[in-house]
Parts: C-alpha cells; sequence; structure tokens
C-alpha cells in the first residue's frame, strides 16, 4: 500500500490532475473540496500528508492546517495562488511544512512530497512504535511500561497517556485544556485543574525532584511539555 495523501483544492480539475499524477506513483489520495469537509477527513483517516489550498470555501486552508494541528503532526504542503511572502510565511506560521506556489509542476509538488514523506519516516525513530527512550527513563508503549533507570514506575492509565503524548511530540507546549481533550476526550465534563493534578502526580513519581523537573516541565501561563 502506497503513502496515503490528503489533497484539499476547491478547483477540481486541479485535484484531478495532482490525484491522477500521484496514483500513477503508487500513491493512495483521497480529495476534499472545502476547508470543513478537510478537517472532517484529516480527523476520520490516517494520512501521511497533506496538500492543502490556501483558499478554501468554509475554512481557509490556514484555518484548517491550525486545527489539524491541535490534534496531528501530520505533514501538511500549502498551495497558494498568491506568491507573497506574507501568505507563505503564514503557512508556515500554522504548523506547514512546506509551501507550493501556483502555478506549480506536478514534478516539483511530487518531489517536495517524497522529501518530507522521507524526511518524516527517518525523523520518526523506530522507538516511537514501541519503546520511547529519553534519559534515564524508557516508555514501553506496547506494554505501557514506564522505567527510570531500572526501577519500574506504575503510572494509571491516564498518567501514561498523558506522558506518552508528551514525550511524543518533545518540546512541543500543551495548554492544560489541550491535554484535557487529547487525554480525556471533548466530552469529558471536568475541567483543566484535572490536567494539574495529574501532573502533579506524574511528576511525584517519575522525577527525582518533582519541585525542579527534569522530564516534565511547565512553560507558565501555557501549558506544559516534555524535554528528556
Amino acid at each position: 500500500m502506497g503513502n496515503k495523501i490528503l489533497v484539499v483544492d476547491d478547483e477540481k480539475l486541479i485535484v484531478k490532475g495532482i490525484r491522477f499524477s500521484l496514483e500513477q506513483d503508487g500513491m493512495e489520495v483521497t480529495a476534499a473540496y472545502d476547508g470543513e469537509e478537510a478537517l472532517a477527513l484529516a480527523k476520520s483517516g490516517e494520512f501521511d500528508l497533506i496538500l492543502l489550498d490556501v483558499m478554501l470555501p468554509k475554512l481557509t486552508g490556514f484555518e484548517v492546517c491550525q486545527q489539524v494541528r491541535e490534534f496531528s503532526d501530520v505533514p501538511i504542503i500549502m498551495l497558494t495562488a498568491k506568491g507573497d511572502d506574507i501568505d507563505k510565511i503564514m503557512g508556515l506560521e500554522y504548523g506547514a511544512d512546506d509551501y507550493v506556489t501556483k502555478p506549480f509542476n506536478i514534478l516539483e509538488v511530487k518531489a517536495r512530497i517524497k522529501a518530507i514523506i522521507r524526511r518524516t519516516k527517518k525523523d520518526r525513530p523506530e522507538e516511537q512504535k514501541n519503546l520511547i527512550v529519553k534519559g534515564e527513563m524508557k516508555l514501553d508503549c506496547e506494554s505501557r511500561r514506564v522505567f527510570i533507570g531500572e526501577r519500574e514506575v506504575n503510572l494509571t492509565a491516564k498518567e501514561f497517556d498523558m506522558l506518552e503524548l508528551l514525550a511524543l511530540n518533545q518540546n512541543k507546549v500543551y495548554s492544560r485544556e489541550k491535554l484535557l481533550n487529547l487525554v480525556w476526550g471533548y466530552d469529558y465534563p471536568g475541567d483543566a485543574r484535572t490536567v494539574d493534578v495529574h501532573i502533579r502526580r506524574l511528576r511525584e513519581k517519575i522525577e527525582s525532584h518533582p519541585s525542579d523537573p527534569k522530564y516534565v516541565h511547565t512553560k507558565w501561563g501555557v501549558g506544559y511539555y516534555f524535554r528528556g
């Protein structure tokens, strides 16, 4: 099975041309023609990359990119008809990995896609699938066990879920609300203080000095992040 690509553009002829070219290279293409459809597909499917037009109905490409970044680190290439640097900068500011200016050469687009997917898979260490090693800490994602040195640390399910999320996205700051939504779910009736309590308990279990943490850090006024 080839790489799965989500192509988002309201111009159906452009989508048709991109789809044909990518499928020739063995990629699996799903199309969306507006921002809301793109966001729904991004949430429901696992894609290796999203090719995202800036000018879209319902939600702009920037809005889609920003919202996708709330739940996924899938690579995103923005397509923009404008050559303005501000559009390019905004696209990257919202979390895009690259941009291509229209009119584009499809060979260049394919080369960018392949390069980003290759780099992403290379950057995604083998340990991420089963084992995360950060300093003295080892997280076995398959057995859901955590070790500090040779000592096993017993975490609750939510403590493990939160630690795994933070460790897989090192240096990325998550707000308390974002952690609450990602770990507990959007329909969870509790509030952000739940996150604070779990972070405190987690630190007490994994940190030698919980008040001066080595792994789970606080960015004051923003949220929490992991640094090994």
